[in-house]
């Protein structure tokens, strides 16, 4: 087998350009937990939908376990509903499952998107984070997920990442494929315009909007421009 450099493997950054790229919808919010959430949560949740258009929330609490997250979860869930508003689980097929979660995240270690498949059935949305790889992207395209993750493209304090993708992967995957791309890892209304001019579908988004220094409401509303 061929041992290829870094290199030789290192995406051209301008291998897009070489293509027409047909049509995609505007870039979306795609909005994530702080870390931990409170009783009034589901407040700040509504606050956040009111700035402006978030297509997903996902529901990512790290450090305590299903039941916990389950007896958290239904105010939230039931928000999202009303504001049509796609309610993603983080991590668990089963508890997406237990909750009829309309999709389920998974990291790489989480489980197979098949399974999840098996176990949600047809209409459950199944993303999958891919870091910076493109063989990590085309597999989770070929066992069925709905939708790829790629990053942290920026230092992030959500969680710990060692993979820093550029831009031009996003760039790359929707010249190619028609599946939806997720930009995932730092990112604020001021760094987030590569991201969008590169491709992305979604924007995922947590502590720019949780940290936001006039609220969540404004958080959101900071997209708005580079969203368009």
């Amino acid at each position: 087998m061929t041992d290829f450099t870094e290199e030789e493997l290192a995406l051209d950054p301008h291998f897009a350009d070489q293509f027409d790229r047909g049509f995609r919808p505007a870039c979306q919010l795609y909005l994530i937990s702080p870390p931990s959430i409170g009783e009034d949560f589901v407040d700040r949740l509504a606050e956040a939908f009111d700035g402006g258009r978030v297509a997903a929330f996902q529901l990512r609490l790290k450090g305590i376990d299903d039941h916990a997250i389950a007896a958290l979860a239904g105010p939230i869930q039931a928000l999202c509903a009303e504001r049509e508003v796609a309610f993603i689980v983080n991590d668990s097929i089963g508890l997406a499952k237990r909750l009829g979660a309309d999709g389920v995240h998974l990291g790489q270690g989480d489980g197979d998107p098949r399974e999840a498949r098996k176990v949600l059935g047809p209409k459950v949305q199944i993303g999958v984070t891919c870091h910076d790889s493109r063989h990590l992207a085309m597999e989770a395209g070929e066992a069925g997920a709905d939708y790829v993750a790629f990053g942290a493209f920026y230092p992030t304090a959500t969680k710990e990442t060692t993979h820093r993708p550029d831009p031009s992967i996003l760039s790359w995957w929707t010249t190619l494929f028609e599946l939806p791309c997720v930009a995932i890892g730092g990112i604020t209304p001021q760094n987030a315009a590569p991201l969008v001019a590169a491709g992305a579908d979604f924007l995922a988004v947590s502590g720019a909007v949780w940290n936001h220094p006039d609220g969540p409401k404004a958080g959101v509303a900071a997209f708005g421009a580079v969203l368009g």
